[in-house]
């Protein structure tokens, strides 16, 4: 593939702040151990991608981003669009709720059905770029398929390394999608170790998130996309479901970027919205500051994290932004779980829809006002956890093949 420049300038350490030239580190810094945070000449960025540059690029995918991102090929390299995914309005939600101006980015129509996609493109194009052969990940169930599907669309072999507890339909992609699926008789903290050990000792390229800086880098495109889809106009909040602290983290980032390279003069609110039941980095934003390991469960299995991977990099993003961290029962998450789907014909994973639990929260304790712009990324499809949606979704009446029968069921039962 042709090879093309790019904007990055380096790597700094979240934690201790040393700084690395782009050859010098791969996955941490050296020193601490903390995640590393991609740099960018950002007046560069500047001279080649505008309002009229992108009004004017027929690109439908995140590569229309390009100059922000850290990658020499020079053209995408596979042909599955990835990103520009819908912004609609959440009318009646929005109603319900009393927000004027409520909106949902779709991210579950990605190719694997996940928001996961953004960071799995960025690394299958970092690992072409380089000549890497080999793409290893540790996952709940949507980094890994979604890594399996977009390494089989570029001809890459991809090694997945998921809980044993993971979702049957989750692991039923990996495998289709040709992956090497490997079941881990534990959470996801040992199969993310595991992962770690294995592609050290092979020398496979590894995608696990936050350890690997590139995967923030994927998933900071959709906040372009929000500014692009809103009329160049952040809005006042983003909501996102929060598991290891990654997307929140790569939300916060491709805000800071616009704003860095004199696109917008300000970055939205972030809420990250935790289940009670791994609320790590929510515990540590209303307490010490310290991420502190938990037991983590809940029925989100993709936002479940006992140690979250990329907390300290979530916490400095909620922070700046001036945005607020919240943790949600799995009650209230099923509830919206069938609020999203009866009122606005979306049907998402619990992790998916997590965050508008804490949408409805804020909302009713009046932190965000109803005339406050907000959108509600929704990162993941109903049909990766169909178990979950059948807790909430009722059942379904049952006649004989019989006309009569049918009828006199209605005249007792009228459709809602």
């Amino acid at each position: 593939m042709r090879r093309g420049e790019n904007h990055l300038t380096g790597f700094e350490c979240i934690r201790c702040g040393r700084k690395y030239r782009p050859d010098e580190v791969t996955y941490t810094c050296p020193d601490c151990g903390g995640n590393l945070d991609a740099g960018y000449d950002y007046q560069a960025i500047a001279r080649v991608i505008s309002r009229a540059t992108l009004a004017a690029d027929a690109e439908q995918s995140v590569w229309r981003y390009r100059p922000f991102l850290p990658l020499t090929l020079a053209e995408s390299p596979i042909s599955l669009r990835v990103g520009l995914t819908p912004l609609t309005r959440a009318a009646n939600l929005g109603r319900d709720l009393g927000l004027e101006r409520f909106y949902l980015k779709n991210d579950w129509l990605n190719p694997s059905g996940s928001f996961k996609d953004r960071a799995s493109f960025v690394i299958l194009a970092h690992c072409l770029g380089a000549d890497i052969k080999h793409i290893s990940a540790a996952s709940t169930g949507n980094a890994g398929t979604s890594m399996a599907c977009l390494a089989a669309a570029a001809g890459m072999p991809a090694v997945i390394f998921i809980p044993h507890t993971a979702p049957r339909p989750k692991i039923a992609q990996l495998l289709t999608y040709g992956a090497r699926a490997v079941l881990v008789r534990g959470d996801y903290g040992q199969a993310f170790d595991l992962c770690e050990k294995v592609s050290t000792r092979l020398g496979w390229f590894n995608r696990n998130t936050g350890t690997n800086p590139y995967t923030r880098e994927g998933k900071k495109t959709v906040s372009y996309e929000i500014w692009e889809q809103l009329g160049y106009n952040p809005p006042e909040w983003v909501a996102v479901s929060v598991g290891d602290g990654n997307i929140i983290s790569g939300v916060y980032k491709g805000f800071y970027d616009l704003k860095q390279a004199g696109l917008t003069d300000r970055v939205p609110r972030l809420l990250g919205v935790q289940a009670a039941g791994s609320a790590a980095i929510a515990q540590a934003f209303h307490g010490d500051g310290v991420i502190r390991r938990v037991e983590a469960h809940t029925i989100a299995d993709s936002i479940s994290a006992t140690m979250p991977s990329d907390g300290e990099a979530a916490l400095k993003a909620v922070r700046r932004s001036r945005g607020t961290f919240v943790a949600v029962d799995d009650e209230e998450i099923l509830d919206s779980l069938r609020l999203l789907a009866e009122r606005e014909g979306v049907f998402a994973e619990p992790s998916g829809v997590a965050a508008l639990a804490g949408v409805i929260r804020l909302v009713r304790e009046k932190t965000i006002g109803n005339d406050e712009s907000v959108v509600l990324i929704v990162t993941g499809s109903g049909l990766k956890d169909v178990e979950s949606a059948l807790k909430v979704a009722g059942r379904p009446l049952t006649v004989d093949p019989d006309p009569e029968e049918a009828v006199r069921l209605f005249l007792d039962q009228p459709p809602l």
